[in-house]
């Protein structure tokens, strides 16, 4: 869940702790304290009366510096933050009910105990599989954590490991190639293994600022790009869903050669084997450039291969970088911007109807869901919901077999030819509804936004669109389009875009504009088009009661003429605003939008509208 949508989910109180240490922040002067202070500027510096967007807008440019904070303290290692947050950065994991939280708390430190065991056993028995040199590592690191534990004991002091100790073992963790999941075996093995009271873990938590907590719904919130820090923090360049998206394109011996560098029983069956080397916190770098290699294989070849396997198995073309370490900085990047981006590849409405048909295909996709993302809720398979947690459809198909995918698409009668989850999710575009949720980018005439969305359009069809969408948007609100009186009005000169029928001879115009540049301006063109629109309906026997304009935004100059001209009974509404009314409606408990509503005000205000509709 975005910051944005869980700041405005919470009230001013459980705030408090992370706007605390944005201030502290702001106060330390960081690299951007001047964009900081011009956006703060108009609040008088004080966070508290500062709306979300401005809040959001503060901590993308306090990244950095909240970044470091977070690894301050994670040197409090005896906090046991590492489990905390390798719980809370999972997918799945950013909204978590207290109850489950505290569950899956109880299941990692269980988890951990066993894992420790076994993990001891198997440094001290000679016949295990972990390599001598593997088991030179493990001691050497060992040793330096039992003494950097330790070593205040023989001066009468609290045992602990204090910052210099820790970044000296993060230092010696790095050179011996460990992964977190190691360094954390290793690091509990001398460090006691204590289970917490779950009220003061989700205090310490909140108090660090890297959750939200909401006493009213029992209720953990972790933002998006907090749960991207923490990964950072610990050592994981990509989530877990394209981690496992590039391990299922590997072939077997290469994920045993993974197995085999890291300890992971090779015996196991592939896709247990894939989930291991995703929970031990291997790196994703390490893994394309070292472990997926036999030894000897030169530079050249490991450069090639990334090439080659980043355009066969994962469709990127190009991907840039001279070096093979830029190369594989560009993939991360590649898979961050997927994550950020709100854009699905489909309409909401296409993603609901492709859960609810994989669901009466395969019920077992549900539980599926649960446990691969741990989620608590029973049913899952609804796109609100899923997208709440950033899980997107093709997250949801890469984890059903293939097998499954292919009886699915021929029940559905979808290609199976090539490359199967493309052809699912190409069948459930829903393209109407994907041009619905792309209304105000059709309006502002941006066929790059509208690409990004998987939609083609030429430009000079945008006009067209536009019109088709309005009046697609208000015979849904329940106004009535008469289509054969407006053909039968129109002139050769004189078009008229959408006629509305109020029945008794009375009409409303609707005019609808699209523009490159921001704010519509041309009110005096407007103004005559409208005027010669009237005199035709009179000339007819009709009168004409409202007139409406819809574009994407207005100028100040045109609504101030607009109020100024009382002959045409004209208002204005923004396609976004048209567009929220139209969600805001489907989300009421009306049956019958009334109309009203759309003839008071110069310009039509959907906050107005919105909040009529909801009572």
């Amino acid at each position: 869940m975005k910051l944005e949508k869980i700041l405005n989910n919470i009230n001013s109180f459980e705030k408090n702790s992370f706007l605390k240490i944005i201030d502290n922040l702001i106060s330390a002067k960081p690299k951007n304290i001047k964009l900081i202070e011009s956006i703060l500027s108009d609040s008088n510096k004080d966070l508290k009366t500062v709306d979300n967007i401005n809040i959001v807008n503060v901590f993308h440019l306090l990244e950095d510096e909240f970044t470091e904070y977070i690894k301050d303290e994670f040197l409090k290692t005896s906090s046991q933050l590492d489990i905390l947050i390798d719980i809370i950065s999972r997918d799945g994991s950013c909204i978590i009910r207290q109850d489950w939280f505290s569950r899956l708390y109880e299941k990692e430190l269980a988890s951990l105990k066993t894992k420790l065991k076994a993990f001891e056993e198997d440094i001290a028995n000679d016949k295990s599989e972990i390599s001598d040199e593997r088991k030179r590592d493990y001691n050497i690191y060992l040793s330096c954590v039992r003494t950097a534990y330790y070593n205040d004991e023989n001066n009468n002091q609290e045992k602990k490991i204090t910052s210099d100790e820790h970044s000296i073992l993060l230092t010696l963790s790095n050179c011996l190639s460990l992964s977190q999941e190691e360094v954390k075996l290793i690091n509990y093995l001398i460090l006691p293994v204590k289970k917490l009271e779950i009220e003061a873990v989700i205090n310490e938590l909140k108090a660090i600022g890297i959750v939200f907590y909401s006493k009213k719904n029992n209720t953990i919130y972790v933002a998006d790009e907090i749960v991207r820090i923490l990964r950072k923090i610990r050592g994981k360049e990509v989530s877990d869903k394209f981690f496992r998206r590039v391990l299922l394109q590997f072939r077997e011996p290469q994920i045993n050669l993974i197995c085999r560098k890291h300890n992971i029983d090779r015996k196991l069956p592939l896709e247990n084997k894939i989930a291991e080397i995703i929970n031990a916190g291997i790196s994703f770098k390490q893994i394309l450039i070292d472990d997926i290699h036999k030894d000897g294989t030169n530079l050249t070849e490991k450069k090639k291969f990334l090439n080659d396997f980043c355009e066969k198995n994962l469709m990127i073309n190009s991907l840039k970088g001279t070096i093979i370490e830029e190369k594989i900085d560009n993939l991360i990047k590649h898979f961050e911007d997927i994550e950020k981006d709100d854009k699905i590849g489909m309409s909401h409405d296409g993603f609901e109807k492709m859960l609810i048909q994989l669901g009466e295909f395969a019920p077992h996709i549900n539980q599926l869901l649960k446990s691969k993302f741990e989620l608590q809720d029973e049913n899952v398979l609804r796109s609100n919901f899923l997208l709440d947690y950033n899980i997107k459809p093709r997250d949801i198909l890469e984890l059903v077999p293939d097998k499954e995918l292919e009886e699915f698409s021929k029940t559905k009668e979808i290609k199976t030819r090539g490359d199967l989850i493309a052809n699912i999710l190409d069948a459930y575009k829903d393209s109407e509804n994907l041009f619905l949720e792309n209304y105000e980018n059709i309006g502002f005439r941006n066929l790059l936004a509208l690409k990004e969305s998987g939609i083609i359009v030429k430009e000079a069809d945008l006009g067209i669109k536009f019109e088709d969408l309005t009046k697609k948007i208000l015979a849904e609100l329940g106004f009535k389009i008469d289509e054969d009186l407006r053909k039968k009005l129109n002139t050769s000169k004189d078009q008229i875009d959408i006629l509305i029928n109020l029945d008794n001879n009375d009409l409303i115009i609707v005019e609808c504009k699209t523009i490159k540049e921001s704010n519509y301006n041309k009110f005096s063109s407007v103004s005559r088009q409208l005027k010669s629109y009237d005199a035709i309906a009179r000339k007819n026997g009709y009168k004409v009661v409202k007139s409406l304009l819809i574009a994407p935004e207005f100028s100040d100059d045109f609504i101030k003429d607009c109020g100024l001209e009382y002959d045409l009974n004209l208002s204005l509404i923004t396609a976004g605003s048209l567009m929220k009314i139209l969600i805001g409606f489907r989300n009421s408990k009306l049956k019958v939008f009334p109309h009203n509503l759309l003839m008071r005000d110069v310009v039509i205000k959907e906050d107005l509208v919105l909040k009529a509709i909801g009572k």
